[in-house]
């Protein structure tokens, strides 16, 4: 029997089911070169649309996931019924981000997908210190005016740079974030950007790659894996405590099941979609080899109690926190990805600022940004001497010359500290190595906002710091930063 499932509308008006159907594990399905039967697999999302399961979700480097997906999408439409939203994502390495090359994201997908308007594109940008992604979402809000896409959406940003990119004037529609009884990073300051900012949150992992179900309660850890998708998710089991603590969470999710004669699926989705930053969840699908729809329904329906909330509450406060923030698990230790390490692909990745020798001192290594400044005033955004780098006075201004969201002091921190970031990492150290900051306020009444940023840069490191208010910037800029490191202690590929 057909059953209605509840949809919202994201941006200005796209429609999007509660429960989103992801495509992740069509990469899984195709790996290797597996023989994969691409017509079939259409047919099968066509009736997921049929069954109330019409918003999927897919990337670029999902397998054929843009192809089958499109398949479907015509199938629909030529049968004269309501087709599917599509989200897709365009998920570049960082460099330059011209009209030309997010056109060309763009346009890849449409023509994989076979269509010829994407309803949301989403954005995943590997490193902050790259400031091009604000530039490729410039030019997808250019895009989006043409009419080649509906709405523009980020994946795996934090609260952070969420602010940042809604307050440089982007208009983003919805961030996906991993969000799970395991994972609850998202419930804290990223959902309260996105609702003050009216972004949706779409929650994927919310089942852990299956275990989250009714069929690991009681079961042994398992000693290999074969997904990539239970590969990632049991790196998050790891990290919350280890298998034993993820059986007592599973067990007590039981209990609250058996109380509703429903799965544990169910509950961990119910959970989820309780939290009120959360527009939708994405659980994913295996086409032609298994499928969940009917139960998955019943977690629409499922209103957990106060005794029901409870019992979880308890039993997640004996969990470890993931740590970090959205998004970190692609960017920085511990990678908590199916491969469960991608240094490899990070650091494979170019220097965001180029590395020079100082002409007057050859044993001494900079860094410039490209600012006209730094050669007319005679200085580098960054001078290493030795095992100390000395970072200049930083402020919110693009590789073009252009200042960085001018209405708001706390995300002009925000883009001044990536920058400073960058420059130390072209030189050898991090973040980390920062013994000394200071900051320099136009108006005192900043001084709280831009102590918030500090504090999450900074928090682990407790540098040094001074703060002056009052000062008279030069340029259109409510903060300036500078700081110091010393990488005495860090070894250096090619490097002493």
């Amino acid at each position: 029997m057909r059953m209605t499932v509840e949809k919202a509308k994201i941006g200005r008006g796209v429609p999007l089911h509660r429960l989103v159907t992801g495509l992740w594990q069509m990469a899984d399905q195709e790996r290797d070169g597996k023989a994969f039967d691409l017509d079939g697999a259409a047919d099968a999302l066509v009736e997921y649309a049929r069954d109330g399961f019409g918003s999927f979700d897919m990337a670029d480097h999902y397998g054929s996931a843009e192809i089958v997906a499109g398949m479907a999408h015509k199938a629909m439409r030529e049968a004269g019924e309501e087709p599917p939203t599509i989200l897709t994502k365009w998920c570049p390495e960082p460099g330059p981000m011209d009209a030309g090359t997010v056109r060309k994201g763009v346009e890849t997908a449409l023509k994989r997908l076979d269509l010829p308007v994407i309803d949301v594109m989403q954005l995943h940008w590997w490193r902050y210190e790259s400031p091009e992604y604000l530039t490729a979402l410039g030019h997808l809000m250019r895009l989006r005016e043409e009419g080649l896409i509906r709405e523009i959406g980020l994946t795996n940003f934090d609260a952070a740079h969420l602010h940042l990119v809604v307050k440089e004037g982007i208009e983003i529609a919805s961030n996906q974030a991993c969000f799970s009884l395991l994972d609850r990073r998202a419930a804290g300051a990223l959902s309260a950007v996105a609702k003050v900012n009216n972004v949706a949150i779409l929650a994927f992992g919310t089942l852990c790659g299956g275990f989250l179900s009714d069929k690991w309660i009681g079961q042994n850890e398992p000693a290999q894996i074969a997904d990539w998708s239970r590969m990632k998710y049991k790196r998050f089991i790891d990290a919350s405590g280890g298998w034993d603590r993820f059986q007592s969470l599973l067990t007590a999710v039981g209990r609250v099941a058996k109380k509703h004669s429903v799965s544990v699926s169910n509950v961990a989705t119910a959970w989820t979609l309780g939290h009120p930053a959360i527009t939708s969840t994405i659980i994913g699908a295996r086409l032609g080899e298994a499928e969940h729809r009917n139960d998955n329904k019943r977690a629409l329906n499922l209103v957990l109690d106060a005794d029901d909330t409870a019992q979880i509450k308890a039993e997640l406060a004996g969990l470890i926190s993931i740590p970090g923030d959205c998004g970190d698990e692609y960017r920085k230790p511990p990678f908590l990805t199916a491969s469960g390490d991608l240094s490899h692909h990070l650091n494979a990745l170019p220097p965001v600022f180029p590395v020079v020798s100082s002409a007057a001192r050859p044993e001494r290594t900079r860094v410039e940004s490209g600012s006209i400044w730094e050669e007319k005033a005679g200085f580098s955004r960054a001078m290493r001497s030795g095992n100390r780098i000395s970072v200049s006075g930083t402020t919110a201004t693009d590789p073009a010359g252009k200042p960085i969201a001018q209405s708001d002091v706390a995300a002009q921190a925000i883009y001044a500290l990536d920058k400073i970031s960058a420059a130390i990492e072209a030189l050898g150290g991090s973040l980390n190595d920062v013994t000394r900051t200071r900051i320099y306020l136009r108006h005192e009444v900043d001084w709280e906002a831009v102590s918030a940023v500090h504090a999450r840069y900074f928090k682990a490191v407790r540098p040094a710091n001074t703060l002056i208010a009052g000062i008279g910037l030069i340029g259109p800029y409510d903060v300036e930063i500078e700081a110091e490191a010393d990488i005495s202690d860090v070894r250096v590929a090619g490097g002493d």
